[in-house]
Formats: structure tokens, sequence, C-alpha cells
């Protein structure tokens, strides 16, 4: 009455959005996501309506709000019963802000996800990366937590003799034809492994003795090429791979008969990051190698030897992707040579 029958001001959708349903209008409508971060989405909205709880009305998410879930996951274990680093909570609240951003585009939300002045708790530098021998004589020495000793495994790499002695053992017991290339594949790239999963035989320059990596993150928006010279030993075991190959783009497959595989398969398809992890497991398992973690030591020792040769940091970075400046100050103490030139030069 007071208007004369005209709605004066639009009412905003944001007015009675709760944060379940706002994650769930994002899952239904955000379908091209890619796989792993698809995987991370669905961790982190799980954390979310934890903490917050389904009914909490998205008008409340300011930042006393904000610092109270940070306090919260702070006080949460993660892997291996390891307290949540400040890294890992700030990768959940990206993910907040992500779905922030497409709610703000479609209304759900009206004011920006305001993080600026959250306090996270205190980290410490992680151990710089150490062969096996290294981290077995520091435990051996004692006085450690199963926290450090958990960080000692996680910095491992594998000197190139080890490396050896690691594919010739894949090469006897892997259970698949594709798993020695793919470790080979690893090894002598220094590729995550997602990105060796994603690798098609187009990508395999042997002409130009080069392998092309597909990138999915480095470039927000667009998908990117690196490539990294191909060793001989990786041509060989890729060339002796193709000639059996199964059939299809993909690089690395596996066939219809796989033990554990978490996929239906009626031709040979590609191998998923579950088999891959799974493969991985039963390859180490009653080795020496037993406390190597996974996939990512093989970067850690691409990265970590390369430096010891005393490779040219950006020809490294150009070589495995982006690489952050803490990850490069974990390996660079590995070029001793060139450092007691450095100090030479000024003292003499």
């Amino acid at each position: 009455m007071l208007s004369d029958g005209k709605l004066e001001k639009k009412q905003s959708l944001a007015e009675h959005t709760t944060l379940g349903s706002l994650l769930n209008a994002y899952r239904a409508n955000v379908t091209n996501l890619e796989e792993t971060t698809q995987h991370c989405v669905k961790i982190h909205t799980g954390h979310f309506r934890r903490v917050f709880g389904d009914n909490f009305p998205v008008r409340s998410m300011d930042l006393p709000a904000l610092q109270r879930y940070v306090d919260a996951r702070s006080a949460s274990k993660g892997i291996r019963g390891k307290p949540l680093s400040a890294t890992t909570i700030k990768k959940e609240l990206g993910t907040l802000g992500m779905v922030w951003s497409w709610a703000l585009g479609h209304q759900f939300v009206d004011f920006p996800l305001v993080k600026k002045g959250l306090r996270f708790p205190k980290t410490s530098d992680k151990p710089p990366f150490q062969t096996m021998e290294d981290v077995k004589r520091k435990i051996v020495g004692g006085g450690l937590s199963d926290e450090e000793i958990s960080d000692l495994w996680d910095s491992v790499f594998l000197t190139l003799p080890e490396i050896e002695e690691f594919l010739q053992h894949v090469r006897k017991t892997a259970l698949h034809e594709c798993l020695y290339p793919m470790f080979t594949f690893a090894a002598h790239t220094g590729s995550r492994r997602s990105e060796i999963r994603r690798s098609k035989i187009d990508d395999l320059d042997f002409g130009g003795k080069r392998v092309f990596l597909r990138e999915r993150k480095r470039v927000r928006g667009r998908h990117t090429l690196r490539s990294v010279p191909m060793s001989p030993t990786l041509e060989k075991a890729l060339k002796e791979w193709l000639e059996i190959h199964p059939g299809g783009r993909e690089t690395f497959r596996l066939g219809q008969n796989v033990l554990k595989s978490s996929k239906d398969r009626t031709e040979p398809v590609p191998i998923t990051d579950d088999e891959a992890g799974h493969h991985f497991e039963q390859i180490v398992l009653g080795t020496k190698w037993e406390m190597l973690r996974g996939w990512h030591v093989f970067r850690h020792s691409f990265c970590s030897n390369c430096a010891a040769g005393g490779i040219d940091q950006r020809m490294i970075n150009a070589w495995v992707g982006h690489q952050t400046d803490d990850m490069v100050r974990r390996y660079r103490h590995l070029i001793p040579t060139q450092e007691h030139a450095a100090i030479q030069s000024v003292f003499g």
C-alpha cells in the first residue's frame, strides 16, 4: 500500500541462502572442473558442512566466522595424525573463495568473502630433500617424534643408482607391462602422477627426443604444455612398450583383467589414480622402499639429482613446471660445488 503496489527494493536471494543450499547449488551447476579439483572440492566442502553446519546463513560468513573455522581446523588432525598445516587450511579457504565467487555472480551472495586479517597456525619448514641413508641415520640417532620421522620420510629422494635398482625391481615384479615404462617415465621426467596418466602417444617426440607434458593448473583457464628431454633409458622403455601397446591414444593403459580395479573394463582404458597408487604400494611392499610415500618421490628425486648434477635452476624449473621458492630451497643445498665456488670468490 505504501509503495502503490510496486516493489521498491529487489529482494536479494542471499537473504535466505544457507551454506548447505549454496554448496548444493554449486555442485549441481559447476560440472566442468578437473577430476582432481572436483575431488578436492568434495573434501573441502565436507569440512565446511561439518564446521559451520548446512543451516549456517551465508549472511553470517564474516571474518570472525572464518577465524572460528581456521581455529577449528587447526585443532584437527591430518594425514597420519599430524596437525593440519596452515597451507592445508589456506587451500580449503581457497576452495570456499572459488565457490563464493561463483555464488556472487549468480546472486546467491551479495558481498565479497573477506579473508584478510585471518590468523593461521605457525608452520615449520619441511626438512630439505635427503637420501634414504641420511634419513635412516637420523632415525637411528633417536630423539625424534613420530611426526618428525614422518616428515623425514616425506623428504626422501632416491639417488641415481637407487632409481636404477628400483626400476629393475619394477621390471621383474610388476603385474602389468605398462608399469615399468610408467615408473621410468616418472623417474626420468619428474612428472606428476596426473600428468603421466594424461600422457598421450602423440606427446612422445622420438625424433626430437622430448616428452611433452599436459598441464592443467599452471595457468588459470588454460591447458598448457611443457617438455622434458627424453633420456636414452626412457626412450628404450617407451619404444618397447609401444610395440605391445593395447591401442588407444593414451600412453599408459591397463587391460580388462585388473585386480582391485575401481573401473569396470570392457576394453583397455587409461590407468586410474587409485590403481596407480595401489600398484605403487604393491611394488614396494616388503622391500627396502616400503617407507616411500608414493609416486611423488620420483619428482623429488628428479629435481634433487638435477640440482646435485649442477643443472641450472631455471632449466630444472622449466622441466618440472612451476616451482615455489619454498620447494626450490629444499633442494638448493644439493649444489655444493656452485656454493663453494661462490663463497671462495668472496673469501678466497
